[in-house]
């Protein structure tokens, strides 16, 4: 065998080698959870095929297909040159500029590596800003204006040909729930795994740039001389205490992970799947004044974090714990207030409502400094603002019962003016506004039941009066003399 080819020979053996070991580093790598269940990320993947097709091309292999077939090509063109040289020609000048024709030009591969770095240093700061950070304003769908950049590098990083969704969570072969009409699963799925997670949700179309959102507000019109204008502030916290569980001793008492989804809790340190009214009673409360009532709502989390992924309700992600939390009693518009009685449940909105419909459902999502924006959707916040949650509680008693049946026919929402039903009481009405630093683009959801797919029309939460009857009558006496405490 001559040089030329027994050089040749080496150097295919030792493309073979590195394609194995390429192949082999490829297919060991396990996709994140959480990740893949991105809506950012599917919208980056979905950008990416759109482009392939625009321009004719295939789209690229996630596991580096098309990167394997220039460096064929490249081999190709080695074995022609050592063609050439077996005709005569030259061969140490013109392997050298072969050689150099097939490798990329120093500068290029730096200019490319110092794009990377600017990439993920600008994905940090973004990060800690503070709020759902858009800088500038992206489009409604989630992607950005550096959406063609990010979407090359997504189609280039090497993904798993299947997600262990269902190994990881434990689900097996249960029946999934029935995809919204929204819902759109990632162009690059192969496996029933991704298929599932497509049907997690939440999808590009929950989300929206409450720069887009219509000027709103969900406060009924100002009050005559009958009504009661004040205000009275429980501060509480924000569960800096850690006091979490999945349970709901209103709704499910006495079951554990009742709700199927994880709860903030501040106030009544004892709430859990079995509190009674004594239970509550007894115990501390992180409020001040000695409030021991208990409010609670379902936690947010950043789906960019891969945690909690062997949930068996979904629910993947880190807890984001709000930023501010802020317990508001108010009055009426129309008629004083009276004294809600101890041990009240109350309820507002409705966990189910995306396959109940909308009927109760009472989400209201915006954004710190654009409180007259009010939308259902998730909002993408600008720069510097926090994603907030508005949850207004019925306040309307009928005098006699602390729950009912479905836990909403013995206090109800008053009507557009602010007037309750004809027999009914009004009570002080509780609003709840919670705010969080969320990471940027659509990539936070509410805790939700599985079947609901994290839509943002489930935010919901719950409450139970363990005041004394001496605080309430200093609740009251605030808001019906037009004062704030």
């Amino acid at each position: 065998m001559s040089k030329s080819r027994r050089m040749a020979a080496a150097m295919s053996a030792l493309a073979v080698v590195a394609g194995g070991l390429v192949s082999a580093a490829v297919f060991s790598v396990s996709p994140a959870l959480a990740d893949h269940c991105d809506p950012a990320e599917q919208g980056h993947q979905e950008q990416t095929t759109t482009r392939a097709q625009r321009q004719g091309q295939p789209t690229q292999a996630p596991d580096g297909q098309d990167q394997d077939n220039q460096d064929q090509g490249q081999q190709d063109q080695g074995q022609q040159d050592q063609g050439q040289q077996d005709q005569g020609q030259d061969q140490n000048n013109q392997n050298q500029d072969q050689d150099q024709a097939n490798q990329p030009p120093d500068g290029r591969q730096q200019n490319t590596n110092q794009r990377n770095g600017d990439q993920q240093q600008q994905n940090t700061d973004q990060q800690g800003d503070g709020g759902g950070a858009l800088s500038p304003a992206p489009d409604p769908n989630g992607q950005d204006q550096d959406g063609q950049d990010q979407g090359d590098q997504q189609a280039a990083q090497p993904t798993q040909s299947a997600n262990p969704l269902f190994r990881r969570r434990g689900r097996g072969n249960q029946q999934q729930p029935t995809r919204r009409p929204t819902a759109t699963p990632s162009p690059t799925a192969t496996g029933g795994g991704e298929a599932e997670c497509a049907d997690l949700g939440p999808f590009l179309t929950d989300f929206v740039d409450i720069r887009q959102v219509q000027q709103t507000s969900i406060d009924p019109p100002r009050g005559g001389r009958g009504g009661s204008r004040g205000t009275f502030v429980s501060a509480c916290g924000t569960n800096r205490n850690g006091h979490n569980n999945p349970d709901n001793f209103i709704v499910a008492p006495g079951v554990s992970n009742g709700a199927h989804h994880l709860h903030d809790y501040v106030g009544n340190l004892s709430t859990n799947g079995f509190s009674t009214d004594e239970s509550l009673s007894a115990a501390g409360t992180t409020c001040r004044f000695g409030d021991k009532s208990t409010y609670f709502w379902p936690v947010l989390r950043d789906r960019k974090v891969d945690v909690n992924v062997n949930d068996p309700d979904g629910n993947v992600g880190q807890v984001l714990r709000a930023r501010s939390v802020t317990l508001q009693f108010r009055g009426n518009p129309a008629s004083r207030v009276t004294a809600m009685p101890r041990f009240l449940r109350l309820i507002t909105g409705d966990a189910k409502a995306a396959t109940n419909g909308g009927a109760n459902a009472r989400a209201a999502w915006s954004c710190t400094g654009f409180q007259n924006r009010i939308t259902t959707k998730y909002p993408l916040c600008p720069r510097g603002s926090q994603v907030l949650r508005i949850l207004n509680f019925p306040s309307c008693w009928d005098g006699q019962n602390t729950d009912s049946a479905n836990h909403r026919t013995h206090v109800v929402f008053p009507d557009q003016s602010g007037a309750c039903p004809g027999g009914m009481k009004a009570v002080p009405q509780l609003r709840m506004t919670l705010s969080y630093s969320v990471p940027q683009g659509p990539s936070f959801a509410v805790d939700a039941f599985p079947e609901q797919q994290h839509n943002p029309i489930t935010d919901h939460a719950d409450f139970a009066n363990v005041m004394s009857d001496r605080l309430m009558s200093f609740v009251v006496d605030c808001i019906n003399r037009g004062r704030r405490c």
